[in-house]
């Protein structure tokens, strides 16, 4: 059938021009963008170590990042896609540790509500609060705040490079446990599915703890797309997804202090099964 061309609404007003995807027969699906907070900081402050603690260019990244998953890839002879519809993006994170605790080796008393990643947690969601489109679902910490050995302190001591006298308080850091955020990944996942409020969950994570919410979303026929932001994932999960796709600069800090080139917005090259793109756009 022909377009139909409809008059401007207030004579003398300028209003866009375009074609309507719907009426060419063309579907335009929702797509609803869940983050896990936790994952996406560590991997923001190793990909942009000199902004660890900017929350405002924390939460312009998470934003841009997410929404850059409306926009399908292009290459490989495939046609270009229209631009899908945000639904909501939605940051998944616990409030800071705030206690005060003695440190282990020398006794000191440290407050962890003035430390400078309160400060940065406490900013972020703030300002992730006032975005617009912007979900922020706070779980809660363990009341029981054990002090654990760093990473490689245990390998460093079991190979003998390094004694328990010689540990520091450096050495140690506080075991927080989050409560909740799982839990409401989840549901969020159940409920989108179930409701049929999109057609596509994207989720920025880098364990398999989805995986039962993923088969669920999959079995109701939501396209389900994981943004392990550059990380490996292991190969077997891929057979839960429909796709991987990271969106972020492919930069790290390397051991020697200098940055690998970025490549935005490029696919994770990571072992699919044969009958699996490396995502689906559809």
């Amino acid at each position: 059938p022909p377009l139909a061309v409809r008059r401007p609404i207030h004579p003398g007003r300028a209003e866009p021009l375009g074609v309507s995807f719907c009426a060419l027969g063309v579907r335009l699906g929702r797509t609803a963008i869940l983050i896990d907070g936790g994952y996406f900081i560590k991997r923001f402050q190793r990909i942009e170590p000199n902004n660890a603690h900017d929350a405002n260019r924390a939460a312009e990244c998470a934003h841009r990042w997410a929404v850059a998953h409306l926009r399908p890839p292009n290459g490989g002879g495939r046609p270009k896609l229209p631009r899908s519809e945000l639904y909501r993006v939605f940051f998944y994170d616990c409030p800071p540790l705030e206690k005060k605790l003695h440190r282990p080796v020398s006794g000191k008393s440290i407050d962890f509500k003035k430390t400078p990643e309160a400060d940065f947690r406490r900013s972020l969601h703030e300002i992730l609060n006032r975005k617009r489109k912007v979900a922020l679902r706070l779980g809660t910490l363990s009341s029981d705040v054990p002090w654990t050995l760093a990473p490689g302190i245990m390998d460093s001591l079991v190979k003998k490079k390094t004694r328990w006298d010689d540990l520091t308080d450096d050495d140690f850091m506080p075991g927080i446990r989050q409560k909740g955020v799982d839990m409401r990944i989840g549901i969020d996942i159940a409920s989108l599915a179930y409701r049929k409020q999109v057609d596509q969950i994207v989720l920025i994570a880098g364990d398999a703890d989805f995986v039962p919410a993923a088969k669920l979303a999959r079995r109701e026929g939501i396209d389900f797309i994981l943004d392990p932001m550059w990380r490996n994932i292991p190969a077997d999960l891929s057979v839960h997804i429909d796709g991987v796709r990271s969106t972020c600069p492919r930069r790290e800090s390397a051991p020697d202090g200098t940055t690998a080139e970025p490549a935005i917005g490029g696919l994770v090259a990571c072992a699919l099964p044969p009958d699996h793109d490396i995502v689906d756009p559809s």
